[in-house]
């Protein structure tokens, strides 16, 4: 579902932009050089592959500081998607020190994250395949230290009789899997200690710099960890047991993460208490007192574990990563004066701020390819490691537009809108691109500026796209991300559709050529805005959710009670369930639909996207559904994201009456003499 890549006030002041970005810098263009090709958008040559769109998709998961070195988890596009760790020493040497093939990933909460930690010369991870966690040692064989049946994850070192304190996740005694935080020796394989049970989930152990305390959060069902959560302190006696368990006074409507001792030895956490997630100090009192206050988010959902916002330089200094408006930043805090400056303002995503032995770094992201991880120097940084990255000319490069739009009740929507990019070509006169809405998961994820390829295989074949930030969508405070509860497909669908409209009036965009696609559950919204509205032309769905009430009676532990909060407690709001699921309202689906389908998706069923592929043919609809196997972790392998990506062009241009440009595969689309021409 993922329903595990977030502005108000600044995108009030939108940016005014006259007519369609394309015609008076391409004319002028075409008529400088003669080569310029006129033809139709959606049919221009790219320079991008489908395939490089993921074999150039290497990402860096999470930074870790171990001694002189920065540890830190890197997929591999070519390798499908699979997770080494990596790491590098002060004079930049990068060694591998678990390949991509062992695959380290947690899974739980079933996102995961946080699945390594160094020590000293050894490493602990987390196997993908059979969840153990191992220890890597000098010049031995990887040894698991966990029992089968239990999951790890967000640990942290504990010298006092060499163990690790990690989060676990108790699958053996069927049922709802068990949540603990537990100690585990470092040296031979074992069932370990429990610390703390008793809680439906718990997270983020963190301990003090002279190992006298213990902090760590807990939620309970219904709510997310972004709702609701609970800051825990205890303290570790002479003989590492944990004593004196209490709770730290927070209001119940407010979450509160990434908790971390400073040098001093003073507790701090991220709160929402303001609306915004900012962050706190634990007072002597066991209260929150604020630190830094501004209309910023210096946090992210967690969806995974080890979410990383800041970390303190010295023990006067903090750097924190935010987001604010349409940009993301850093800034360096000055703890006894509360003066701040800012840093690295040129980012499009900051994440993984860690302290290393020389100063902090981060993985960070731009709004053009360049991405990796940085170290801050003075008031600037500097790129001290870069993965695979994308080759595409700049000049072949859309850069985004920020829009505001209105929607619901006098409320705001956001996004970022790219036209076409293409020095070759240009459309014919009078002509606009043909627009494809984009949709996160989560759906509290969020739309960044960070560049991201699969937008540029769009946009550098002539096609506009917008990517959405609907309400409910993080980075903008607590009451944007609440305002989706209670009316998830409704609000978002509403959301994409006026968005749409906006794009359309501004005339940026051809209002007959409106596609929208979502994955898990943007592909509810993509089905729930054709079936409710009569906007968009066509939609594609990855692995859309399409009936609410099955997924209430069959989601994992995590997300069981976020439904309450989307639409409502099931089963008491059954038809309301029912009501909103565009399964049961496939009669006022009359518009192409691309299903894509994977064969082990344990949340949306293959009978469910067929029994939508067939009651779409049966009444006339031009539809397809293709499913893919599977060979790779993910479910998808990169040749079969690279297949979709082509796939679902040649599906546009049969819709929109274009012939993409290259060798596509066939696509056998059914009822195909009904669309419209």
């Amino acid at each position: 579902m993922d329903l595990g890549r977030y502005l108000p006030y600044l995108l009030s002041t939108v940016l005014l932009l006259g007519g369609c970005e394309r015609t008076d810098t391409q004319d002028s263009s075409a008529k400088e050089n003669g080569d310029i090709k006129v033809a139709p958008y959606g049919s221009w040559q790219s320079p991008l592959s489908a395939a490089e769109v993921f074999e150039q998709a290497d990402d860096i998961a999470e930074l870790q500081s171990v001694g002189n070195a920065i540890y830190f988890a890197e997929s591999s596009g070519r390798a499908q998607g699979k997770v080494g760790i990596k790491r590098l020493d002060g004079l930049g040497k990068v060694t591998e020190v678990v390949p991509p093939d062992f695959n380290v990933r947690s899974t739980v909460h079933e996102y995961g994250g946080a699945a390594f930690l160094g020590i000293g010369q050894s490493l602990f991870a987390t196997k993908l395949q059979d969840q153990l966690f191992y220890r890597f040692a000098p010049n031995q064989p990887p040894l698991p230290l966990t029992p089968n049946g239990t999951r790890h994850a967000d640990c942290v070192a504990y010298p006092k009789g060499s163990r690790i304190i990690c989060v676990r996740e108790d699958h053996r005694q069927g049922g709802e899997p068990k949540a603990s935080l537990v100690t585990i020796n470092l040296n031979f394989a074992g069932e370990g200690d429990t610390f703390v049970t008793g809680h439906d989930f718990i997270s983020s152990p963190t301990i003090s710099p002279d190992n006298t305390q213990l902090a760590w959060i807990t939620w309970e069902h219904p709510y997310m960890p972004w709702d609701n959560s609970v800051l825990w302190l205890g303290d570790l006696d002479r003989k590492g047991q944990l004593k004196n368990i209490r709770k730290v006074n927070t209001p119940k409507d407010s979450s509160v993460t990434q908790p971390l001792f400073g040098p001093d030895g003073n507790l701090y956490v991220v709160s929402d208490l303001s609306n915004w997630w900012n962050i706190y100090r634990v007072t002597p009192q066991e209260t929150l007192a604020p630190v830094l206050s501004k209309n910023a988010e210096f946090a992210v959902p967690d969806w995974r574990l080890g979410n990383h916002n800041y970390a303190f330089e010295n023990a006067s200094t903090l750097i924190a990563s935010y987001v604010e408006g349409n940009r993301a930043a850093l800034l360096r805090m000055h703890l006894d004066t509360g003066l701040t400056e800012s840093l690295a303002v040129d980012f499009a995503e900051i994440t993984q701020v860690v302290k290393g032995e020389d100063g902090v770094y981060f993985v960070g992201a731009k709004a053009t390819p360049e991405k990796g991880i940085y170290r801050v120097v003075g008031r600037g940084t500097e790129l001290v490691y870069a993965p695979a990255l994308p080759n595409l000319d700049p000049n072949y490069v859309s850069r985004a537009k920020n829009i505001a739009f209105a929607t619901g009740k006098n409320q705001q929507a956001y996004g970022y809108f790219y036209g076409p990019v293409n020095p070759n070509y240009i459309a014919p006169h009078d002509t606009r691109p043909p627009l494809i809405v984009m949709l996160h998961g989560g759906p509290t994820a969020r739309a960044s500026l960070a560049y991201r390829s699969e937008i540029q295989f769009w946009t550098s074949r002539g096609f506009a796209v917008l990517d959405l930030n609907f309400r409910g969508s993080s980075g903008f405070g607590r009451a944007y991300r609440q305002s989706l509860y209670g009316k998830w497909g409704e609000s978002d669908v509403e959301d994409a559709v006026n968005a749409a409209k906006y794009l359309v009036a501004k005339g940026w965009v051809d209002a007959n050529k409106l596609a929208i696609r979502g994955i898990s559950a943007g592909g509810l919204t993509v089905m729930s805005s054709l079936a409710f509205y009569d906007v968009f032309q066509a939609g594609v769905s990855y692995e859309g959710i399409s009936d609410f009430e099955q997924l209430a009676k069959g989601t994992h532990k995590f997300e069981s009670g976020y439904l309450d909060q989307l639409i409502g407690p099931y089963p008491e709001l059954k038809q309301r369930y029912r009501k909103l699921s565009p399964l049961n309202h496939l009669d006022g689906l009359n518009e192409p639909l691309l299903i894509f389908q994977g064969l082990r998706n344990k949340i949306v069923p293959t009978a469910q996207s067929r029994q939508i592929y067939e009651a779409l043919k049966a009444k006339g609809v031009p539809t397809a559904y293709i499913d893919y196997g599977d060979d790779s972790d993910e479910g998808r392998t990169p040749e079969h994201k690279a297949a979709g990506l082509e796939t679902e062009l040649a599906f546009y241009g049969q819709v929109f009456s274009f012939t993409p440009a290259g060798k596509l595969p066939a696509l056998q689309l059914d009822n195909v003499a009904a669309l419209k021409r």
